[in-house]
């Protein structure tokens, strides 16, 4: 009787232990195909746009034979420059913070190049912080600028169309930071201005100008007089 207890409980021991095996092997198996199974890529609603509508209608207008002449954006990039970071650095973090929580990516601190004695300046301070953005990014943030950011502005009645650089890029002043949605409005300690600078590929202003306007850019309207 002692003997076939035992070989009970040896082949009970046995079968606990492969039960036991086979599920780790599951979970194992299960942990692998879960890494390898990528991520859904979502298209950005400003990009399908761009294919679907800004395209043919460029083409139309400009008569580009071509799809590769019709200008597209490159990249966009924010800059915050904190002249009070001279005397308190502190302020330059909490700007970086900031444009960080608004574009969703770590910006990179900017220095100084010439000393100003005027300002208290050296060369090599840190007096800034500028991010660029590009692909998927790139056209997720410019959605929120248009659609979300500038229609908050304070009596927004337009945004100027004479800020083009002559080589089809445009570049944007906001004074409030607030304007942004992922900017938590009870935790600000003070208000930061930015420049935002849309470079595309277009070779004229009115290149540029077009598609930014069927991208959805609010441009001030154009006052025609009656003379």
């Amino acid at each position: 009787m002692g003997k076939e207890k035992t070989k009970k409980t040896t082949q009970q021991q046995a079968t606990s232990k492969k039960q036991k095996g086979k599920s780790e092997e599951q979970v194992e198996k299960k942990q692998v195909q879960t890494k390898a199974e990528p991520e859904e890529y979502i298209v950005p609603r400003l990009f399908e746009k761009y294919k679907k509508e800004v395209v043919p209608s460029l083409m139309k207008f400009f008569n580009f034979k071509s799809v590769m002449q019709v200008p597209k954006i490159q990249k966009i990039v924010l800059n915050i420059g904190v002249g009070q970071a001279t005397q308190d650095p502190k302020i330059l973090e909490d700007a970086a913070k900031e444009l960080e929580s608004i574009v969703g990516q770590k910006p990179a601190i900017r220095k100084a190049k010439k000393s100003i004695s005027n300002f208290k300046l050296r060369e090599g301070m840190n007096i800034g912080c500028m991010v660029t953005l590009r692909g998927a990014k790139m056209y997720e943030f410019l959605d929120r600028l248009i659609n979300i950011a500038i229609p908050r502005i304070r009596d927004f009645r337009g945004v100027s169309d004479k800020s083009f650089d002559g080589r089809g890029n445009y570049t944007l002043g906001i004074k409030e930071h607030m304007i942004f949605p992922e900017v938590n409005v009870d935790k600000i300690t003070r208000l930061y201005g930015m420049d935002i600078t849309i470079v595309t590929s277009a070779k004229t202003d009115q290149q540029a100008y077009e598609l930014l306007k069927a991208l959805g850019m609010p441009f001030r309207k154009k006052e025609v007089s009656n003379s």
